[in-house]
């Protein structure tokens, strides 16, 4: 598992060597909420795909190496060491309009929110964007706590593929 302190110093390792970071998935739903709601395994982030040499770079000086999985690709990757801690790397690319040109795709409106964990700003995903990026795909519990969290702290609609989740005491 990754803890906050472990967490938030992989992102100021980005941010004081000159890498903007937005935090993604989990962590980024907590930021959001301003408090870890659960453990996680991973720390995922964007990042402009113009930064990956610096940042394979920075963490490969610290023992961490690629971590093989069927959906690699240049513009995702995830890196981890020996002691578990595991970084799930989503890079993009925009072009001087704001498109999105080259890479995972985040609209630029995605990348518009700010959170807090511990006292450190995170930038991160925005509600509306963490809500929309959690689906499409085979829905644990632990992705109907996140969108419900931010769902009911931000006044969004709960998606209908949720509603599945929904028992007597959620509703």
């Amino acid at each position: 598992m990754l803890g906050v302190v472990q967490m938030i110093e992989m992102v100021r390792l980005l941010t004081d060597n000159g890498i903007e970071v937005w935090i993604d998935g989990g962590w980024g739903v907590d930021a959001l909420l301003g408090r870890q709601t659960r453990e996680h395994e991973d720390l995922d982030i964007a990042i402009e795909h113009r930064h990956v040499p610096k940042l394979r770079t920075l963490f490969e000086e610290r023992g961490y190496r690629d971590v093989p999985r069927d959906d690699t690709r240049d513009c995702n990757f995830v890196l981890g060491d020996d002691q578990g801690r595991i970084l799930d790397i989503h890079t993009f690319t925009f072009d001087e309009d704001g498109n999105n040109i080259f890479g995972c795709e985040y609209p630029l409106d995605s990348l518009t929110g700010s959170g807090t964990l511990r006292g450190y700003d995170l930038k991160c995903i925005s509600a509306e964007w963490a809500v929309k990026f959690h689906s499409g795909y085979e829905l644990k519990r632990k992705d109907y706590d996140d969108v419900r969290g931010l769902c009911d702290h931000f006044g969004i609609a709960l998606p209908a593929e949720y509603l599945k989740f929904v028992s007597d005491g959620d509703s």
